[in-house]
């Protein structure tokens, strides 16, 4: 999910009694905040600007990814969401607390059954063209949504979406479902022109049409890609900055020197080991805050050797998980036991995906098909240090139950290319939770309809599918948490994934820029950000 790869779930029409508060926020300013992760439900400690906005200027970005399609509808990852959700926006978003807010919605409320649920359209919202927006271009976007599909689907079981009138839409349910509003905050529910606006896909995902606060300026496929505002834009004077260069730039350290070169003014990830040196340049703010990711070993279940569950289990145990965030995250991540991240409802602290035991790993290969070990391929993709550290590590410590590890390091977008293909036999890769509702990353990751075959891994536990089913219709309570909590438990049992940490969001900035408010899921809103002069 943003990995995307993928909001709250009560049905009250607010949602802001959700445990969702330790997603913190930081909003960039002059200063520097802790490098340590906050799990306890605090903000990130920042001092924000008194200063009113100056408007103008542009902002060089740079990202390790670059975007390869706009298409809302049929993307996942990261370089692709993050340019998507500057251009398109959805009925409903989520801050950086990761509790749900209207946005293009005004007011949003269920029936008593919870099967019948009005959209109230804010007035006055335009498209970038400055056409109005109108009830039948929500009608279409959510029906493109559902007939596309794609790796963030529209699950819920809707049986109609009608307009009605000039600013109301009403989507009816054939039976609750709870992450509904969760799904409708994502990026991948945008608003879009009816019927593309009258062109074909191929033109229209070119240069696309949205209510977001930036419009594609130019664009080279798996290159930069700049933006100039959007001068319909619906929040008054915003956005403040003129322009959004994305630069790409794939290597973690060529990322810090940018930035300490002023060749960029902010970068979208910084690596653990950086952290320190760029908190000591007073000439720029660097802030670390709890994410909705997942450091995660992914397996290929169809690979013969991962196939063996015991194969798997044996893994699980031969690696220190707690060693290894020790050595790789310098304070800014915690050590992982479930997929779910502890920011989001339903995370169950207690699960203990077969923790480090090395007799226990022992005892595991001895019971597989491949008592006296094998060899195999850790997938991983170049130029992020992280991942070359943990590589390292995973590789030293499977050699001690006979499994020797060849390191495949390839860039990013072949990478991409052979874990889609299932042309690999475990990866390391993250997770992101798009939403703050344990159902989004849970059938992204083990739900064989959800998308992507279990990220990828192939894995179908029946059992786990029918309890993500249930999950879906309870009601948020004791009863629905505990369903998560078993989901939780079997999957680390059967250990398709194995979760390494929770790491934190780390993101650096001149200290110029003002407003740059990061989400859990690891965006960027940038309609507020300015720069001083």
């Amino acid at each position: 999910m943003t990995l995307t790869s993928a909001c709250t779930s009560t049905k009250t029409i607010r949602r802001t009694g959700v445990a969702v508060l330790t997603a913190g926020v930081f909003v960039l300013s002059g200063c520097t905040s802790s490098s340590t992760p906050e799990r306890e439900g605090t903000a990130a400690d920042t001092t924000a600007t008194t200063a009113a906005p100056t408007p103008g200027g542009t902002l060089t970005f740079a990202r390790t990814q670059s975007p390869t399609s706009l298409d809302l509808h049929t993307e996942i990852t990261a370089n692709n969401a993050f340019a998507i959700d500057k251009i398109f926006e959805p009925l409903l978003s989520f801050n950086a607390q990761g509790e749900i807010e209207p946005w293009l919605a005004s007011e949003y409320s269920p029936s008593e059954d919870g099967l019948v649920w009005t959209f109230t359209l804010r007035p006055g919202v335009r498209f970038s063209t400055g056409d109005l927006v109108t009830p039948e271009d929500v009608v279409y976007s959510l029906n493109r949504h559902i007939e596309v599909g794609g790796p963030l689907p529209l699950d819920a079981p809707i049986t109609s979406i009608e307009a009605s009138g000039t600013d109301t839409v009403v989507i009816t349910l054939s039976e609750p479902y709870t992450p509904f509003i969760a799904e409708l905050a994502g990026f991948s529910n945008g608003i879009l022109p009816a019927d593309l606006g009258g062109v074909d896909e191929a033109t229209f995902f070119k240069n696309p049409v949205g209510t977001g606060p930036f419009v594609v300026d130019e664009w080279t496929e798996g290159g930069d890609i700049s933006f100039t505002k959007n001068v319909n834009y619906w929040q008054d004077g915003k956005p403040y900055l003129d322009e959004l260069v994305y630069k790409l730039v794939q290597d973690d350290n060529q990322l810090v020197a940018q930035l300490q070169s002023r060749q960029v003014d902010v970068i979208d990830s910084v690596a653990s080991a950086n952290v320190a040196t760029l908190e000591g340049n007073s000439s720029l703010t660097v802030s670390t805050t709890p994410s909705w990711v997942v450091e995660e070993i992914f397996f290929n279940t169809l690979d013969e050797h991962f196939a063996d569950r015991d194969v798997r289990r044996a893994v699980s145990y031969a690696l220190d998980r707690e060693g290894i965030v020790a050595a790789t995250s310098f304070g800014t991540a915690e050590v992982a036991g479930s997929v779910l991240p502890p920011s989001v409802p339903g995370y169950d602290a207690t699960i203990d995906s077969l923790s480090y035991d090395l007799a226990g790993a022992k005892a595991s290969i001895a019971a597989s098909a491949y008592p006296d070990g094998f060899s195999t391929k850790l997938l991983v993709a170049s130029g992020n240090t992280l991942r070359a550290q943990e590589a390292q590590i995973v590789q030293a410590q499977l050699a001690e139950i006979g499994i020797t590890v060849e390191i495949e390091s390839i860039d990013l977008a072949a990478f991409r290319e052979r874990f889609r293909a299932f042309d690999y036999s475990f990866m390391i890769n993250s997770a992101t939770s798009d939403v703050a509702d344990p159902n989004g990353i849970v059938s992204f990751q083990a739900d064989p309809e959800g998308g992507t075959n279990g990220y990828w891994t192939h894995y179908n536990n029946p059992e786990v599918t029918a309890l993500i089913a249930q999950g879906r219709t309870l009601p948020d309570g004791a009863e629905r948490t505990a369903v998560y909590s078993e989901i939780q438990a079997t999957i680390a049992g059967d250990a398709p994934f194995i979760p390494l940490s929770y790491p934190s969001n780390i993101k650096a900035s001149q200290a110029t820029v003002q407003g740059l408010t990061v989400l859990p899921n690891g965006s960027v809103r940038l309609q507020d950000t300015w720069l001083t002069k």
